[in-house]
């Protein structure tokens, strides 16, 4: 079989570009719609985004989730960390970390690949402790936990005065406790 070079070259510019943009489009939301990234927005001047997939209950499809973070996670393999001005659309890549297994197809001259991962497995190779450290204008560590504890005691508030079932803090997504 004969296959057309520019033909196929526009498929791979095509997902790139859709891959790019679901996973964008993802950390847009969870900065603009998860109840929990507006809650600590409105208290801190940045917000980190953190993004995992896993594999979806049917055992087959990934899931990615999202989870808005005040200080910067350990990075791990198949992660992707962002992280924004609050209530801005200025959203900037700490790292995009596939899995390991994938790792030489963003090798520089392989079709995938990609410059900011390329680069990001290069500092968890050889450079861990640059994406562990804090951006210059992060929060102190216990400030962020102050952040944190008063946006759980608001929403524990709010709940009261609804008279609703509480809902807990699961991870970082809110949740109603199973009995």
């Amino acid at each position: 079989m004969k296959v057309n070079v520019l033909e196929a070259h526009d498929r791979l510019q095509f997902l790139k570009q859709d891959q790019s943009a679901n996973v964008f489009q993802g950390a847009e939301d969870c900065l603009k719609v998860n109840s929990l990234s507006l809650a600590l927005q409105d208290k801190c001047p940045y917000i980190y985004i953190f993004a995992h997939p896993r594999t979806a209950d049917d055992g087959v499809n990934k899931v990615l989730y999202w989870q808005p973070r005040l200080s910067i996670p350990k990075p791990q393999t198949n992660s992707y960390l962002f992280r924004a001005l609050s209530k801005t659309d200025i959203i900037e890549v700490c790292w995009l970390l596939p899995p390991r297994e994938m790792w030489e197809q963003y090798e520089k001259g392989k079709v995938t690949e990609d410059n900011w991962t390329a680069w990001s497995i290069e500092q968890f190779k050889n450079n861990r402790n640059l994406l562990e450290k804090p951006h210059p204008d992060d929060l102190p560590e216990y400030q962020g936990k102050k952040i944190l504890q008063q946006v759980i005691n608001e929403h524990i508030q709010k709940i009261r005065s609804e008279k609703k079932p509480a809902l807990i803090l699961n991870g970082n997504m809110w949740s109603t406790p199973r009995i």
